[in-house]
């Protein structure tokens, strides 16, 4: 398509420096965004009659309506810009990284008289050390479950000052040397700070050294309580690293980057190695990326993914030369704020764990497609079923939660185009109905959803798109109650179905509008093992709405029936003690800088002992 004449005049008079710009269609839409050092250059050879493009460039630029550019004092700022609106926009020519998480990381401030590990999810430049990235999530679990078990590090959030009454239970089990109470002077507990430093960081042999010193010493002393303690500790460090430890030897920190394509398929996979140690891995994967290219992938991936809140290593390895390699590795410098090297190693250490990345790439595109055509057989199977025009690719599963009545939530969950979508997740406390009563909570959430949805109220929910089809965890009474919701919103026409089992069956079986009798569905067939994991996911997410605020009515009717504790008083207890553990376990003059008279500290305690 030859340029219009607006589009020409904006290529005849393009800047002549670093920037951002984007390609948009007739729509106004934008479908490419992306950088250049000097914009008119760049933008420009988009155009020429000689240029030799591939087949999606080819297609961008018939479609190019109209450009926007964005002027920056440099090339590092253009592509930070690039970054943040490809990810605000997802461009349909961008290759777009489909995940907006932020990572979980081990927080330890060591700056503190008595540091206590954390989990959170921005690295800040607060002078605590951080560690991680950890995906997935058990793979933090299972690090801070090894460091709870064998470093007697302190995991309450009460001021340590050494003048606590009494200690908690985690001394009584030994996983805490009560420096509340002064049992553990701040130079021991900071012998242990540096043991959990020295396990995070991968220096396996400094901190198992230094530990059989101390256990050989306390046995020489005869202390061998302690001498025991010692050497189950390290025999739980030697077997935790032996799982963890790859092919190298050193204390490296670095993220690995391997490809693997199976026809248009692509999965791109990073590996965290830290200390040495490989600590987690992130999966990304594009069915259709058949016309961008090794080096497009790699650098779409670094830019979107390390534009998040999380720290860059001190090196990452990658599969293909990057032409702009030197401008990332600033890029990544400066928000590490130390040096950070990028390279594509040929031969070695480093090119095995490459190698090592790729096959976990070339395994996981392998699952991707095999979950693809499942799915595939999934919707075709459901469309039979349940006579569709179409199968269906959006799913929403709903499932209702109380206790005797009590707390009644309801839960909605998404499956769309192949995988379960958090982002549109949605929780809801009953508000309509008293006691237990399932069918009417269901057909108030129904009602909620899809009115809103229509427009109605539209807040949480004018965004979301309409679904293909609804499961409702149930039978003929919750069915009925669903349709009693879409008809009062006036959104009949949506397919609907309930899913349930007989009573001593374990075959599911699927309830319909309109039909008395149940279908009873294969055991081993894709669309059973779709509908139950949607409304499995659908009962996970209800109960742990439900036992979140169960847990939130508890604390909060203990502390309402402590005369001298009104609301904002109660807030601002659970902040500062985090729990009625830590609160019954507080000192009187912890309670008392609190703001707490002793009048109300003996009501406390009193409502607490009971």
């Amino acid at each position: 398509m030859h340029p219009t004449t607006a589009l020409q005049s904006k290529l005849a008079h393009l800047p002549e420096s670093p920037g951002v710009y984007l390609f948009k269609n007739e729509q106004r839409d934008i479908i490419y965004i992306g950088k250049a050092a000097v914009l008119t250059d760049r933008v420009r050879s988009y155009f020429q009659k000689s240029a030799d493009h591939s087949p999606k460039t080819s297609l961008l630029v018939s479609q190019v309506a109209d450009l926007e550019t964005m002027v920056t004092r440099s090339e590092l700022e253009a592509l930070i810009l690039e970054s943040n609106l490809v990810k605000r926009h997802k461009p349909r020519f961008n290759v777009v990284l489909r995940d907006d998480k932020q990572y979980p990381y081990v927080r330890l401030p060591i700056k503190d008289d008595f540091p206590r590990l954390s989990i959170v999810r921005r690295v800040q430049k607060d002078g605590a050390l951080y560690y991680g990235p950890y995906t997935p999530a058990n793979a933090l679990r299972e690090t801070l479950k090894v460091i709870k078990h064998v470093f007697p590090l302190a995991t309450c959030t009460i001021d340590i000052d050494g003048t606590a009454d009494r200690a908690c239970i985690e001394f009584e089990i030994k996983r805490c040397m009560a420096p509340c109470t002064g049992n553990q002077s701040k130079t021991e507990y900071h012998q242990i700070v540096k043991q959990v430093r020295q396990f995070l960081e991968g220096r396996d042999h400094e901190l198992l050294d230094d530990l059989r010193a101390r256990m050989e010493a306390a046995a020489d002393q005869e202390e061998f309580e302690e001498a025991a303690r010692l050497r189950d500790r390290l025999f739980k460090i030697e077997r935790m690293l032996e799982k963890q430890r790859i092919t190298q030897t050193s204390a490296a920190d670095q993220d690995v980057i391997g490809l693997s394509r199976q026809g248009a398929a692509v999965d791109l996979q990073i590996l965290f190695v830290r200390g040495g140690l490989l600590i987690g891995r992130k999966d990304f994967f594009w069915p259709q990326s058949a016309d961008a290219s090794d080096e497009e992938l790699v650098r779409s991936a670094i830019e979107q993914f390390y534009n998040k809140d999380g720290q860059p290593p001190r090196e990452l390895l990658i599969p293909t030369d990057l032409e702009d390699a030197v401008l990332i590795q600033q890029w990544l410098s400066e928000k590490r704020g130390e040096s950070v090297r990028v390279c594509s190693p040929e031969r070695g250490t480093k090119h095995q764990l490459v190698l090592l990345a790729e096959e976990n790439a070339a395994s996981a595109v392998a699952n991707h497609l095999r979950d693809e055509e499942r799915d595939r057989q999934a919707g075709e199977e459901l469309k039979r079923m349940l006579r569709l025009d179409q199968p269906p690719r959006r799913i929403e599963g709903f499932d209702i939660s109380n206790t005797m009545g009590n707390q009644s939530v309801a839960s909605m969950v998404v499956w769309e185009d192949g995988q379960m979508k958090n982002a549109d997740y949605r929780r809801f406390k009953i508000q309509t109905v008293v006691g237990a009563n399932d069918f009417a909570s269901m057909k108030e959430v129904v009602t909620r959803r899809y009115g809103e949805a229509n427009g109605e109220s539209g807040r949480t929910m004018e965004n979301l798109a309409q679904p293909d089809l609804i499961l409702i965890d149930g039978g003929l009474g919750q069915l009925a109650a669903a349709l009693e919701g879409l008809k009062a919103v006036g959104q009949q026409g949506i397919p609907i179905l309930g899913l349930a089992k007989a009573r001593d069956d374990k075959d599911e079986r699927v309830f319909l509008a309109g039909r008395k009798n149940p279908i009873a569905l294969k055991p081993q067939s894709p669309s059973t093992h779709l509908l139950q994991r949607i409304r499995d996911e659908a009962h996970r997410f209800a109960i742990t709405f439900h036992r979140k605020l169960r847990g939130k009515a508890l604390v909060g009717s203990k502390l309402d029936q402590v005369i001298g504790i009104g609301e904002l008083r109660r807030d601002r207890l659970l902040k500062r003690f985090g729990s009625l553990e830590q609160l019954a376990s507080a000192s009187d003059e912890a309670l008392r800088e609190a703001g707490l008279n002793m009048e109300t500290v003996v009501n406390l305690r009193k409502v607490l002992a009971q």
